[in-house]
């Protein structure tokens, strides 16, 4: 009987980060952005409805970079906590920290067992207050660890230059024309420094609006209002709940 080849604890879990982290470079990146309204989500993403972003609960956005099966199974399984929690106790009890929470000790339990492959998968999870310190930005690796972040967070394929580009231009009280323009000249720069054209129709883009009358403060950015942002060239207001625009359910065409 041959004896079966020895791998350190400390190995195998480098292999496992190595190998999450190289499937989450192959995806693209995305940005998750504090603006003077709310907090804004934009990303490059060719496709209409495998979606980057995507309601939580009320107040709570979701974005993640890496494997869409993964990260949908995670979505869907933080739709059903937020929403048993809020039946069960009080709507205000759901909050980004308890679901950033729920989300590493699943991605925790998954990259230390040995049992099956780590989820190629890096999430946020963001949550509107009712000012700008009240804004809550999580970002959860591929091993379950938590970073609370502030004013700005990259995620995906080319995070680190994308990340460290934003720190250096985001500024608080942006609006949101100024905070969408600002990321997506982030997300058109490659590794080598130049910059590409991102059009509108390949992007992503929502918002957790805090000057929504609704509770629930989600919303797409779509069409011809995505248009007027890009364009303008003064500092636009928060977006307006216009004809057209879609309302998402947290459960509804996105799964």
């Amino acid at each position: 009987m041959s004896t079966p080849f020895y791998v350190s604890p400390q190995q195998a879990m480098a292999d496992r980060a190595e190998y999450a982290r190289k499937g989450i470079a192959r995806g693209r990146s995305l940005v998750v952005m504090q603006y003077a309204d709310g907090i804004v989500f934009v990303g490059e993403n060719p496709s209409r409805a495998l979606h980057k972003f995507s309601e939580i609960y009320d107040r709570i956005g979701f974005a993640a970079a890496g494997k869409y099966n993964e990260y949908e199974n995670l979505r869907i399984g933080g739709v059903r906590y937020a929403d048993l929690r809020g039946y069960t106790y009080d709507r205000d009890d759901v909050t980004a920290r308890g679901l950033a929470n729920v989300y590493a000790q699943t991605l925790g339990t998954i990259f230390s067992s040995a049992g099956e492959k780590p989820y190629e998968v890096e999430l946020v999870v963001a949550e509107v207050g009712t000012s700008p310190e009240g804004d809550q930005i999580y970002r959860l690796p591929h091993d379950g660890s938590i970073v609370d972040e502030h004013g700005s967070v990259a995620v995906g394929g080319n995070a680190e230059q994308i990340g460290s580009f934003l720190d250096q231009r985001h500024r608080d009280g942006m609006s949101l024309a100024e905070a969408l323009k600002l990321a997506v000249q982030a997300l058109s720069r490659d590794t080598s420094g130049s910059e590409r054209e991102i059009p509108a129709e390949r992007l992503e883009v929502a918002v957790l609006d805090r000057t929504r009358p609704q509770s629930r403060k989600f919303k797409r950015i779509v069409g011809r209002q995505l248009a007027r942002l890009l364009a303008a060239q003064e500092p636009a207001t928060a977006p307006t709940d216009a004809a057209g625009d879609e309302a998402e359910d947290p459960e509804g065409s996105e799964e």
